[in-house]
């Protein structure tokens, strides 16, 4: 997206224009679209903390469970493995693929709260 700058009403206030290069969405209304700065920035802080949330997540999910905990999670019988050596070759995995489905249906909350998304 191409950003142009220009003055608004009170002086020097920035806005952001879709790219004019004909990259733009095939919804009309998109053409008209102009997001401001503070919504680019509360967009992106928003980005952000979803995205350092979900890298906890598979933070404590792959070094934790896997290799930080394992001793005190194979402790736990887990269908008839370790809870530690389950996680490590099984758990992750599902936890990975809901972390997935989490960040699609997020980023798609988080881009209609600040009107970047590309439905009608």
């Amino acid at each position: 997206m191409a950003e142009t700058s220009e003055q608004g009403q009170t002086g020097n206030a920035h806005v952001y224009h879709h790219d004019e290069a004909g990259n733009r969405p095939a919804h009309g209304h998109h053409d008209r679209e102009i997001i401001g700065e503070r919504a680019v920035g509360s967009y992106w802080r928003a980005n952000i903390r979803l995205l350092l949330a979900l890298l906890a997540v598979w933070f404590i999910t792959s070094f934790g469970f896997g290799i930080l905990f394992v001793d005190d999670l194979n402790k736990i019988p887990f269908f008839g493995f370790g809870m530690g050596f389950w996680w490590a070759q099984q758990g992750a995995i599902y936890v990975f693929i809901i972390l997935i489905f989490v960040y699609a249906i997020a980023m798609k909350r988080i881009e209609r709260r600040y009107g970047v998304d590309d439905d009608d």
